[in-house]
């Protein structure tokens, strides 16, 4: 079977494993029932999710122009203490950078080969968790708005990765590791004014992915410069497809690649 469509992030349920699908423009594959089966992915042209041209993409999914204007795309969606909403200032688009940032924010730890700190808006629990890889994550603290969430990361970056290694993550199963301990152990570096936010919930969330086995080593695939992969599917794990041939595709960083999947 052949279909063609603009890659955006896989969709994933939460379940035991996680469940994804794909969807290519009106049709939505399955891709746990891809698993032990053959599939090529071919690079066909550009679109833009933003303005919908076929421009070339430059991250997130936009082409350059709509990357540094388009209000999807500022620089507190990285940098969450970047946020100015709560201001009543605009980055780009204040209606829509409010809606947004002003509403509740999880700070969190998790496992993703490696304990990480991370913000997410509390509607997206678990889905930011899912598309990290994180095996085990743990809430650490819930604000009002984006911009304190963000205040706290920064202060546990000092003591604290903010990134995820993607390369232990897909290599293997996260070792587990006391999140509820280390939640207890970094509080100290949160402002004490914004210690207010800290929760008292020491529930571990584990999360199951849909991994057959693990690549022996990782090689990477980028479409601008390999424009086909393909091999048999053994894993999917946060925004990857991994390869019976050591081969990982990144769904999130082709965002906007119009594509050819054949399986």
């Amino acid at each position: 079977m052949k279909t063609t469509g603009v890659i955006t992030k896989m969709q994933a349920a939460y379940s035991s494993p996680i469940q994804y699908t794909l969807n290519l423009n009106d049709e939505t594959i399955s891709v746990n029932q891809l698993l032990e089966q053959k599939i090529a992915i071919s690079f066909n042209h550009y679109q833009c999710l933003e303005c919908g041209k076929e421009k070339e993409i430059f991250a997130m999914g936009c082409c350059k122009n709509c990357y540094f204007t388009s209000p999807h795309t500022g620089r507190w969606v990285v940098n969450p203490e970047l946020s100015t909403a709560h201001l009543g200032q605009a980055d780009r688009n204040l209606e829509i950078e409010a809606e947004a940032q002003l509403q509740p924010h999880i700070v969190y730890l998790a496992n993703s080969g490696g304990i990480k700190v991370g913000v997410t808006r509390k509607s997206q629990v678990p889905t930011r968790w899912i598309d990290q890889g994180a095996e085990y994550a743990i809430k650490l603290a819930e604000t009002t708005n984006r911009f304190e969430a963000g205040l706290i990361e920064v202060a546990l970056k000092q003591h604290l990765s903010d990134k995820t290694n993607y390369r232990k993550m897909l290599i293997d199963n996260a070792v587990f590791e006391d999140l509820a301990g280390k939640k207890e152990e970094i509080r100290t570096f949160i402002p004490e004014e914004l210690k207010q936010y800290i929760l008292e919930d020491e529930q571990i969330f584990h999360l199951e992915y849909p991994v057959e086995r693990f690549p022996l080593k990782i090689n990477s695939v980028n479409l601008k410069k390999v424009p086909r992969v393909e091999g048999t599917l053994i894993g999917i794990k946060g925004q990857y497809l991994m390869f019976d041939n050591n081969n990982v595709f990144n769904i999130r960083s082709h965002e906007g690649f119009v594509i050819d999947l054949e399986f």
